[in-house]
């Protein structure tokens, strides 16, 4: 097994080299068969001028792919890295599309059907070419057979989560703290792979240390000093090596670049989806009568309260008991708003708030003020996620659940903000698109929860880090 571990990367990446080459020859057909020799593109071109055109698409491919994470096969469920593949085609076709238009001056729709064509040929070759390297990728690399070493917190929670991805990790063994050093070394020594759970840092490096010693694939809850550490910067001035943690949030450049994304892209948005936002805002005022709107206040960044608005989704007097949050099945939700939860489509009006500049794009998911205070007590640092502000969507909510504990969005939300790039925005609103596809991200809280942390095992680190 360690043997074929070597040969992942270069497997998965000739996978990969393979099936764009499949999409970039599919265009290079319709290119030269279709636009170019019957000229519908109104000139001739030379033998440069073919291959750039072709190594601009295969560019294409390649970034957009990237960007929707479409080549993950082994680290992804199935369906995810299909939805990526039927996206990253289907952006890939219309812009290249709308380059040939400019090239030939089309009309609109114009001379369509050899793109057509190229999509349909690339949506099935995509489609059989993730179920293939599926099924190789199994049976080279059968799941890891782990160990889960567990402090005082229960491990239950992490084995659940394990368990929804049996084709990656099958839990063979569990092992206490209490079992002692010595005990755990000689059960390490007998697993391929072991998971450390939420232990106190001492131990953790022991264990860490000793994996290591005996070439042990090993993986480790995160501890939010450890999300610190991962981003800081290396400084070599002299023979001691330092970490630098500017600790600071957004620089005023990076600020400056996503508020002007932040506007334009809000702005073509509610232009684009006013019509819907319409034909919501109808359904939403016919079914009960009731308010269209729904406004509520929010924590952003450094702590500021804002009004969050959203179309309806639950009954008028539907906190007329207090606050909490919605549970599966939840009466109070009603058919249209059910709906517009599963599609997230009730957000939708958060644009405004965007606009006006309460929010961002991208950004931690805005708790409200008693629910924060709530988390705050028993996890004192639940605000530093306020460095930036609240988003309309973001790391904890592509990579996280509605029903995520707040610890682990606090996780999801740091990993973010000391990891911020452009480009990260751009994946993130890129892997929502899927979300909107993905049930389990919209389901409430258990029944026996008033908030997220009420069944939380181990929601607080508190002299662990």
């Amino acid at each position: 097994m360690r043997k074929r571990e070597r040969y992942k990367r270069l497997i998965m990446f000739l996978a990969s080299v393979l099936i764009v080459a499949i999409q970039t020859g599919a265009f290079a057909y319709a290119w030269f068969h279709d636009y170019h020799v019957k000229e519908i593109i109104g000139r001739r071109y030379g033998y440069w001028g073919h291959w750039a055109l072709i190594g601009l698409y295969a560019l294409m491919v390649v970034l957009v792919s990237k960007l929707f994470s479409a080549f993950k096969v082994g680290y992804q469920r199935v369906l995810d890295v299909l939805l990526s593949q039927i996206f990253s085609v289907l952006l890939v076709n219309i812009v290249a599309y709308l380059q040939l238009a400019l090239i030939g001056r089309w009309r609109f729709l114009q001379h369509i059907g050899p793109m057509l064509k190229v999509t349909g040929f690339n949506l099935v070759a995509v489609v059989l070419w993730v179920l293939f390297m599926r099924l190789i990728y199994t049976r080279i690399y059968p799941p890891h057979e782990v160990l889960l070493i567990y402090g005082k917190f229960s491990p239950k929670p992490l084995i659940r989560k394990m368990e929804g991805r049996k084709d990656k990790y099958i839990i063979t063994g569990t092992i206490s703290l209490k079992a002692g050093e010595e005990r755990i070394k000689e059960e390490i020594l007998k697993h391929e792979a072991i998971m450390i759970g939420d232990i106190p840092s001492h131990e953790r490096n022991v264990f860490l240390k000793y994996c290591f010693e005996n070439n042990k694939r090993c993986y480790c809850q995160p501890k939010i000093s450890d999300i610190m550490i991962m981003s800081s910067e290396k400084i070599h001035m002299f023979d001691t090596p330092l970490l630098l943690f500017r600790n600071c949030g957004l620089t005023v450049e990076k600020q400056v670049i996503k508020r002007i994304f932040d506007i334009v892209c809000s702005s073509v948005m509610l232009v684009v989806l006013s019509p819907l936002l319409l034909l919501i805002a109808l359904l939403v005022k016919c079914y009960d009568g009731g308010p269209v709107f729904y406004k509520q206040e929010r924590l952003t960044k450094d702590g500021k309260v804002f009004f969050v608005y959203k179309f309806r989704s639950m009954r008028v007097d539907s906190e007329k008991h207090g606050a909490r949050l919605a549970m599966k099945g939840d009466s109070r939700v009603t058919p249209v708003g059910k709906v517009l939860r599963n599609i997230h489509f009730d957000e939708l009006p958060q644009l405004f708030n965007i606009i006006k500049g309460d929010m961002s794009l991208v950004g931690p998911r805005p708790e409200r003020p008693e629910i924060a205070a709530e988390y705050t007590k028993e996890i004192p640092e639940f605000p530093y996620r306020l460095k930036v502000k609240a988003g309309l969507t973001g790391y904890a909510q592509v990579y996280g659940k509605y029903n995520t504990t707040p610890y682990d969005k606090l996780k999801l939300d740091l990993t973010y903000i000391e990891n911020y790039s452009f480009i990260l925005d751009l994946q993130l609103i890129a892997t929502t698109v899927k979300i909107l596809f993905q049930k389990e991200n919209t389901e409430g809280v258990e029944k026996w929860q008033v908030t997220a942390s009420a069944g939380q095992e181990n929601c607080s680190n508190k002299g662990n880090d």
